[in-house]
């Protein structure tokens, strides 16, 4: 039997959060019509990682491969995930759970950003544009090099006035950000965002960028894009075949 694809996503109180995720899944199910995919979420959003894998237990599954939609490996990744896996397969006796890569820094993630950048509006040829590059920051110090790790990289490949911004747990925020681009001669703003969906972080950035400036360009969130549908199935192959080896 191959074994279904579990992905997991953090969860929000926000329903537009939940619904993007499934929405992401609807394209991957696409991709690959064989394919037993479900999505689970860690948190305030149903089903938990907890029931889900307990539910396919249930139905017969002795095989199951978690894909992690995290956009980076900080205390989510390190600490809930394993802790909630381990949890299930306590009540599961015989359940082999493969947690596969996160979705994390990838080059095809990060065009999915700038092409949402450009669709908002923002002209990423226009030398006087400031991006900032908008995450939710974490006490993982690696997690927010990684992230700031990506303006670098806009930078000095496209000369893109980048630098990240936290919504919390790390600096810049976005004000700072913002004072940052101004410093360095930017005279226009534009916010990336470093978020699969949107939900109450990314409209907490969108409101303080807009605060500063009414006429800053706000990339929505990445989405439901194929080329991140095709990286979950990517990620489901490699520790598939880990599984079965």
């Amino acid at each position: 039997m191959t074994p279904p694809l579990l992905a997991v996503a953090h969860g929000s109180r926000d329903p537009r959060s939940a619904a993007t995720i499934r929405a992401l899944l609807d394209v991957s199910r696409g991709l690959a019509p064989g394919l037993d995919i479900r999505e689970s979420f860690l948190d305030l959003s149903e089903p938990l990682l907890t029931d889900a894998l307990r539910g396919l237990y249930a139905e017969g599954h002795r095989e199951v491969v978690v894909v992690p939609l995290l956009l980076g490996v900080a205390y989510h990744a390190r600490v809930d995930l394993p802790a909630l896996v381990a949890e299930a397969t306590a009540d599961c006796p015989g359940l082999d759970v493969r947690v596969s890569g996160v979705l994390g820094i990838d080059p095809l993630i990060e065009t999915v950003a700038l092409d949402r950048l450009t669709d908002a509006g923002a002209d990423l040829d226009d030398p006087g544009l400031g991006v900032l590059l908008a995450g939710v920051g974490s006490s993982n110090v690696a997690a927010n090099d990684a992230v700031a790790g990506i303006t670098t990289r806009w930078h000095l490949r496209r000369g893109l006035l980048a630098t990240p911004a936290f919504a919390s747990a790390a600096q810049p925020d976005v004000p700072a950000a913002i004072a940052r681009l101004r410093l360095n001669g930017a005279q226009r703003l534009a916010v990336a965002g470093w978020f699969l969906a949107p939900g109450l972080l990314p409209d907490r950035i969108a409101r303080l960028a807009r605060e500063a400036d009414p006429s800053v360009i706000v990339a929505g969130p990445l989405g439901p894009d194929p080329r991140i549908a095709g990286l979950v199935l990517d990620r489901y192959d490699v520790a598939a075949a880990r599984l079965a080896a």
